[in-house]
């Protein structure tokens, strides 16, 4: 069973930046892929925002963060990064780290994640 913690999130001015930290609990950490997820308020879907594979040599974003967002990882320590700057108010949401010992994509349905963390609310003003 893989835990994941996430930390980092908070209020920021619209252009500003946060980083984004989770760090899991399993040992076997460097063979999982690794993604970042958000789900806006009101809103049902838990949407893909970003994914790295298992070595870092692979990454994957969503169209309306790409050159904003970078996610990146440290095996070593366990731990998953996701660096996000120029936000927008468009960008506040719960942010929710996962693992999976398969590839995470951007077609790939979130119920079909094994595992998750409890989020970290990220919130934008304008």
């Amino acid at each position: 069973q893989v835990q994941l913690v996430e930390s980092g999130g908070g209020v920021v001015q619209a252009g500003g930046s946060l980083r984004l930290s989770c760090a899991a609990s399993e040992r076997t950490f460097s063979s999982y892929d690794m993604g970042w997820f958000r789900q806006a308020p009101g809103k049902e879907r838990r949407e893909f925002v970003t994914a790295i594979n298992w070595s870092g040599g692979s990454t994957y974003y969503v169209d309306s963060v790409k050159g904003r967002f970078t996610i990146s990882r440290d095996n070593a320590k366990r731990t998953v990064y996701l660096q996000m700057n120029s936000l927008k108010p468009e960008d506040t949401a719960v942010y929710y780290c996962a693992a999976d010992p398969k590839r995470i994509t951007i077609t790939r349905p979130s119920y079909d994640i094994n595992y998750w963390g409890k989020g970290t609310l990220v919130t934008v003003s304008s």
